[in-house]
């Protein structure tokens, strides 16, 4: 297995399943690589340790905060012509290595999570246990923010969307309450306003507003069309042998990646009217995960948000 370099902003940035990431991606010296989501820079600068003396990354990321600060961190490899920022979101990935002309590559990694700095950055709205603005938008510079969407849409809307991407059994009741108490436009406001909602928080391990506030910043940026989209656009960009991986943090985003790949790898299409049940087809994936890789008990004791992760392997045939 690859070595995890060490992280120079402490544990609470560390990149998660990062070995696993490296050893997945097969990263080698002179390779080409492409990270879809570059957050905290820590898969980046892995990558690009890893493919050195003369691998090649382009970052992109939709915080234009992350670029900066990736850039800062990493500003050596931009100078020796290593590295390539982009401030975009990762659906526009072919349009990126096109105007680039970074492809095809040898591996594609999205990290689907939030990185700890959005998170610890009041002024994003992504937690609740900071009070701040109800934003949750990726890119601060356009699009609706989570406030917007709550004071603007009706309750049916707003409990669709909570049931949908939150899984929310309680999304009718917490929809209507919303509505009730509109405008609502800070953290802190809204997660009061679904804890007296469901009721309080006896007997939970997680605050009650959690699925709520996972479902907005979903709806918000559109994370799981993006995800779909840009699925599609890797095997454009990998080279024959390339590997992607994925690293998801709920079940609505690995239960994307999993199917994806699984049709991809299928060596026929199924076809009612066929005998045989379907026709042949050429695969196009070969899964190299058979069930996700998560993180072992060290790496969950030193970094609790390693938890929740699954990582999926696959590689272009």
């Amino acid at each position: 297995m690859l070595p995890t370099p060490a992280d120079p902003e402490g544990a609470s940035h560390l990149p998660v399943l990062l070995a696993e990431c490296l050893e997945g991606l097969a990263v080698r010296p002179g390779g080409r690589y492409i990270d879809g989501t570059v957050g905290g820079g820590g898969h980046t600068a892995a990558i690009l340790q890893a493919s050195a003396p003369d691998g090649q990354v382009l970052g992109l990321d939709a915080d234009p905060a992350a670029i900066r600060r990736v850039a800062e961190r990493l500003g050596v490899e931009i100078a020796q012509g290593r590295l390539r920022l982009v401030h975009s979101a990762f659906d526009q990935m072919s349009a990126v290595a096109a105007q680039q002309a970074f492809a095809p590559v040898d591996g594609i990694l999205l990290d689907l999570g939030l990185s700890s700095f959005q998170l610890e950055t009041p002024e994003r709205g992504f937690a609740f246990a900071h009070d701040g603005p109800l934003d949750m938008r990726f890119d601060p510079t356009r699009g609706e923010s989570a406030a917007d969407l709550l004071n603007r849409r009706d309750a049916d809307e707003i409990a669709d969307l909570i049931y949908l991407y939150g899984e929310e059994r309680m999304s009718r009741r917490i929809a209507r309450t919303l509505v009730e108490k509109r405008p609502i436009t800070t953290t802190s406001q809204l997660a009061a306003l679904v804890e007296r909602a469901v009721g309080g928080r006896k007997g939970q391990r997680i605050h009650p507003a959690t699925r709520t506030f996972q479902a907005l910043r979903i709806a918000v940026n559109d994370e799981l069309g993006q995800l779909e989209r840009v699925l599609a656009q890797t095997l454009d960009l990998l080279r024959p042998g390339g590997r992607l991986a994925v690293i998801s943090f709920h079940s609505l985003e690995d239960r994307i990646v999993k199917l994806w790949m699984r049709e991809e790898g299928k060596d026929y299409v199924p076809d009612p009217t066929s005998i045989y049940g379907g026709r042949a087809k050429e695969p196009r994936l070969t899964i190299l995960t058979k069930h996700p890789l998560v993180a072992n008990e060290e790496e969950s004791a030193r970094n609790p948000r390693s938890r929740s992760a699954k990582l999926r392997i696959a590689e272009k045939r």
